[in-house]
């Protein structure tokens, strides 16, 4: 059990299906028309080109150039137009997201050993093949689309941090933003990670280093020749470091305590810190000069994809969450604990909910947004989402404020649970970072910060892994099903049609 049979078990439907999907929809499909046109001119040699229909930077298309060439080391300086047109094919360009998913499968496994080392090898094997089967993330590794590798790349990212190697964490999260632009904030997320890890280290170092003299006072009293005074001075600072932790363990619990020990301990390291995380501030200031250069952080169809306020854009994503976790967020034993939780702490309990609805359903009423794509094309999952619940009734969306209160108060009590309240904290900013400003309710955007989720959730009854293993293979075998052999036809437009995310 490990990385080989990771590689294995997830190449053993990517390779068939690969080739099924192929064979029954041979031409670009969707977005795939944008994609595989630009990929191929980048083949070709022309990388001047460029489709103004396309919102997100080359990266991907760089990636496949680079593949394709591995695949058939030196043909581009033979022949280079013949052949490559023929070698980025849609299908070739597609087995890009093949080979990107199980390196991504690998670097799911090896971020659970390092965030959980005391794991064993099968736990973490089938907890890696568990979150490859995500059904957003598995249906989009057989088209040609940015998703597989976006969520590589920032894995792989999060990888070299947890590794402390800081400088190839920067520059891997370079490519993820090369790759998608929002990828910047998943890099200021991950260094920000990385600055808690280091001062999380100093913190514990610290109080190691503080508590030797209580050490020497013990070994003192077992018959080391020591001065009474040294000993009674010796006794008194064991006595404040053991009064100092227990009022730093009462303090733990409270954000704006863990908030303020940190900031305390950033001023006096931030040499360190700044010399360590250098590279992600420069990648920062680079993206920065870039998007004021192009006045826009959007590339192309900056008409449809203007950024708006979408603030339930972030209340669809702890549902959607919630329920790709349901064994977890919806079983009794967390509606129990949650309610048990609510009822120890009332006073508190009750105003922050009272908050949490009225935000929900301010931002339900005023920052819903309906976008022109959702409601036109049906061929995404959201459109029948929107149109049987969201817009059923008037009153719909607003019965759902509920649902959406809960999946969050159950997401940050899990979390809080494995992680450090400040770590809660980053987590949700850097999720509404991503989600608000985008006006069209897609599943696609969630599955960053899925991953993340599931990652730093203490979740680890294999019962509970095994029922969302079989929850997404459900989904799965529906999802593709209906792509490959329920394809429909349009009035208003020639061709056929499939559904898909």
């Amino acid at each position: 059990m490990g990385r080989i049979t990771v590689a294995l078990i997830v190449s053993s439907w990517i390779i068939p299906l690969s080739i099924l999907v192929n064979h029954i929809v041979p031409e670009p499909y969707m977005d795939e028309i944008f994609h595989v046109p630009q990929a191929q001119q980048y083949c070709l040699g022309n990388f001047k080109s460029w489709d103004p229909m396309i919102t997100t930077p080359p990266g991907l298309y760089l990636f496949s150039l680079a593949y394709v060439e591995s695949l058939f080391p030196g043909m581009l300086f033979i022949q280079p137009a013949s052949f490559f047109i023929n070698a980025c094919s849609t299908a070739v360009l597609r087995s890009t997201n093949g080979l990107l998913d199980v390196i991504c499968s690998i670097l799911v496994y090896d971020i659970i050993k390092c965030l959980k080392p005391s794991l064993d090898n099968r736990k973490a094997t089938m907890y890696a093949v568990v979150l490859s089967l995500y059904p957003v993330h598995w249906f989009f590794t057989f088209l040609y689309y940015t998703d597989v590798a976006s969520l590589t790349l920032v894995l792989a990212t999060y990888l070299m941090c947890l590794k402390k190697n800081y400088l190839s964490s920067a520059l891997l999260g370079g490519v993820a933003v090369l790759v998608r632009q929002t990828n910047i904030i998943w890099m200021l997320f991950v260094a920000c990670t990385g600055v808690l890890d280091r001062i999380h280290t100093k913190q514990k170092h610290e109080e190691s280093f503080l508590s030797e003299p209580e050490d020497d006072y013990v070994s003192s009293i077992r018959g080391h020749n020591i001065s009474s005074n040294l000993k009674k001075r010796r006794a008194s600072n064991a006595i404040a470091v053991a009064t100092k932790s227990e009022k730093e363990s009462d303090r733990s619990s409270d954000l704006f305590s863990e908030i303020w020990s940190i900031v305390s301990v950033l001023w006096h390291m931030k040499k360190e810190l700044l010399v360590s995380f250098s590279p992600f501030f420069a990648l920062l200031m680079a993206f920065a000069a870039f998007v004021a250069w192009h006045g826009s952080i959007i590339l192309g169809a900056k008409e449809a994809h203007t950024v708006s306020p979408h603030f339930a854009q972030l209340l669809y994503y702890g549902l959607v969450s919630c329920c790709f976790m349901a064994p977890v967020h919806f079983s009794a034993s967390q509606v129990v604990n949650l309610a048990t939780s609510f009822w120890k702490n009332r006073p508190l309990s009750f105003l922050l909910s009272f908050l949490a609805i009225v935000v929900s359903f301010v931002s339900v009423h005023y920052f819903s947004i309906a976008h022109p794509y959702l409601l036109a094309d049906n061929r995404h999952y959201p459109f029948y989402l929107w149109r049987k619940i969201f817009n059923a009734h008037w009153s719909t969306r607003y019965l759902l404020v509920p649902l959406y209160v809960y999946s969050w108060t159950s997401i940050l009590s899990m979390l809080a649970k494995a992680q450090k309240k400040v770590w809660v904290l980053v987590y949700f900013l850097a999720s509404a970072a991503v989600l608000i400003p985008t006006p069209l309710m897609e599943f696609r955007y969630y599955t960053v910060p899925f991953f993340f989720l599931v990652l730093h959730c203490d979740v680890t009854n294999d019962r509970v892994w095994l029922l969302m293993g079989i929850l997404y293979t459900s989904i799965n075998i529906f999802t593709i099903t209906m792509f490959l052999f329920r394809p429909f036809q349009w009035d208003h437009e020639s061709g056929i049609q499939r559904f898909l995310w």
